[in-house]
């Protein structure tokens, strides 16, 4: 296929000339009129352009400008018929491939755009290939071959360019963090910094100051001034982790960033104003929450332009193979031992587990194995106890056996209810309260709350 090239000349037998001795090797355009072939540009596309430096009563400089905006990948050849080492260099500066002197040279022409086309070809192939190690970093191992996870790497693909907010709604360890991430280091803004906020991990009165930040003597032990995350996160992307843990007079404080598109940092009168995409995640049912009243309907609506829910494993356990492949990998290197294989009796019982914790439950099985095997082979043995067991106390098909439920008399309270699953759950899981709160599907943060209030009442 021929590469296309368009001739922007003020003198018709120039553009006559050049078409009739480039028309064997390459498809020409021509145009007099240098308006007309940035429309040409803008509407089709052209591997080269051959641009006078003079056109009429215009500088073939301010054009070449224009053309770098409409397409910046294609290669421009400079023709002067006025040619000095100042505006060579100036037209190099602003975007030329190269120049050449009027009158042109047909053989030295051909030499010319036969090392643009070669240098065109290249950039391409380097253009491809930073592609394919971008989306190779983004994606890293969020793996999947599903048609679950299919979906949602067509979604990252759709938005990663745009400036729309992003809700991503789903249980812990399914990989929330990884779509924010990908979303980051594939899109427009990955030269930009994207600073990740954990709203549940970070006490309440701390919060407000970490997003806003604060100048020196704001409040007692304010000895410096701090830069918020908002601010930090300028020109990129702000992640808000477990949104819904953020209590209800701060997200009134949040909400009227987002509409201001500016922050005041806390103890100044002086607003900055921020270019900042809102990526927020949340385990738990928002709309719920909204009815409830524990989450803002404003607030919402404003975060959750487009939404993205991602899938628990156990409804996509076809991509358990392929995931337990890269862990074994993973670890095996991470921890500088040989790569290791599961028994088909370990493998068959991790395919049939209901990972409560997802992903990053999958990922901390595989660890511990790893890391207390001593064979190449891995057997059933070396797989937590808990998962040999199969003993979860919430399990989707309802099975009511001994090991995993207990009897409810009818007439107690809700209240005491919660209690009690609670309790049963942080005994199931040795006190481990990170696994409790996977279990039961809550922030580690609410646990610690009821945990208190159930210990107060006793």
């Amino acid at each position: 296929m021929k590469m296309q090239v368009l001739v922007i000349d003020d003198e018709p037998a120039i553009c006559t000339a050049l078409s009739f001795a480039l028309e064997d090797s390459y498809d020409v355009m021509t145009t007099t009129d240098p308006d007309e072939g940035l429309r040409k540009i803008d509407n089709q596309h052209f591997d080269i352009v051959l641009l006078d430096l003079r056109i009429g009563n215009k500088s073939g400089l301010d054009v070449l400008q224009k053309i770098k905006q409409i397409s910046p990948n294609v290669t421009v050849i400079m023709m002067t018929a006025y040619s000095s080492i100042e505006t060579s260099i100036e037209a190099i500066k602003k975007g030329a491939y190269y120049y050449i002197e009027k009158p042109i040279n047909i053989e030295e022409l051909s030499l010319l755009l036969m090392r643009a086309a070669e240098f065109k070809q290249m950039f391409n192939q380097l253009e491809t290939l930073h592609e394919e190690l971008e989306i190779q970093k983004g994606f890293g191992n969020f793996l999947g071959n599903s048609k679950a996870m299919q979906r949602i790497f067509s979604m990252i693909e759709r938005v990663k360019d745009i400036d729309s907010s992003v809700l991503i709604t789903g249980e812990s360890g399914t990989g929330k963090e990884l779509v924010a991430r990908n979303i980051h280091t594939l899109g427009r803004r990955k030269n930009n910094p994207m600073q990740i906020v954990n709203c549940a991990a970070i006490p309440e009165m701390l919060l407000e100051s970490e997003l806003f930040g604060y100048e020196k003597g704001a409040f007692s032990g304010a000895t410096q001034r701090k830069e918020g995350k908002f601010v930090a996160a300028n020109g990129g992307i702000l992640f808000l982790d477990e949104i819904s843990e953020m209590p209800l007079p701060l997200q009134a404080k949040l909400l009227r960033v987002l509409q201001e598109r500016e922050v005041t940092p806390l103890g100044s009168n002086t607003k900055i104003s921020l270019d900042v995409r809102i990526i927020s995640a949340a385990n738990k049912n928002l709309e719920q929450m909204m009815i409830e009243g524990e989450f803002r309907e404003d607030l919402f609506f404003r975060l959750n332009v487009i939404p993205i829910s991602m899938p628990p494993l156990r409804d996509r356990k076809e991509d358990l193979p392929i995931l337990m492949d890269y862990f074994i990998k993973k670890h095996a290197k991470d921890m500088n031992r040989e790569e290791k294989m599961f028994s088909a009796t370990a493998r068959r019982i991790l395919l049939d587990y209901h990972y409560p914790g997802n992903v990053r439950e999958l990922g901390n099985i595989i660890e511990y194995a790893v890391a207390l095997s001593n064979s190449k082979k891995m057997e059933e043995t070396d797989l937590p106890q808990y998962v040999q067991e199969q003993k979860f106390i919430l399990q989707p098909d309802g099975t009511d056996d001994d090991f995993n439920s207990f009897r409810i008399p009818i007439g107690i309270s809700m209240k005491e209810i919660e209690e009690k699953v609670i309790t049963a759950t942080l005994q199931y899981c040795n006190n481990h309260r990170q696994k409790t709160a996977q279990i039961l599907k809550i922030s580690e943060r609410s646990l610690r709350d009821k945990i208190k209030l159930i210990s107060k009442e006793e």
